[in-house]
């Protein structure tokens, strides 16, 4: 999982930008819509830290890197252009960016996922590459 830093300017980001459908962020009070109407999650599912400078005690830089995952939840059965779409406008508006302590690199064109065929809903995704520095 990321750091509360990253967790936090992505939060600040996304809120800023995002509209079209509410947002499921990690443990955060969220009901799935009963009616299918699209929602959006995000996930963190890789995270390392490591030394990026070394010798100077108590200013060494510490580098987060990992993964910010979005998943974009649509009514299931109502094709795929209009979700690749909106989930495209976020790779654009993530990928390649620098904001708090965070740069962004490469977003995944959309995945699907292989349990399409359960439930309500159909999910894309997309990750989106990151690092972070940190002084300690």
């Amino acid at each position: 999982m990321a750091s509360a830093d990253v967790m936090k300017a992505v939060k600040l980001r996304l809120d800023g930008f995002w509209t079209l459908t509410p947002i499921s962020y990690p443990n955060e009070v969220f009901e799935t819509p009963i009616d299918a109407s699209p929602y959006l999650e995000v996930q963190y599912p890789i995270a390392n830290e490591g030394p990026a400078s070394i010798g100077a005690p108590g200013a060494n830089v510490q580098r987060e890197e990992g993964v910010i995952r979005f998943v974009l939840y649509v009514e299931r059965g109502t094709g795929v252009v209009t979700g690749t779409e909106w989930l495209d406008d976020l790779r654009r508006h993530f990928r390649n960016q620098d904001f708090g302590p965070v740069r962004t690199y490469q977003a995944s064109p959309p995945v699907t996922d292989d349990r399409n065929a359960d439930g309500n809903y159909w999910s894309i995704s997309a990750a989106i590459v990151y690092e972070a520095d940190f002084i300690g």
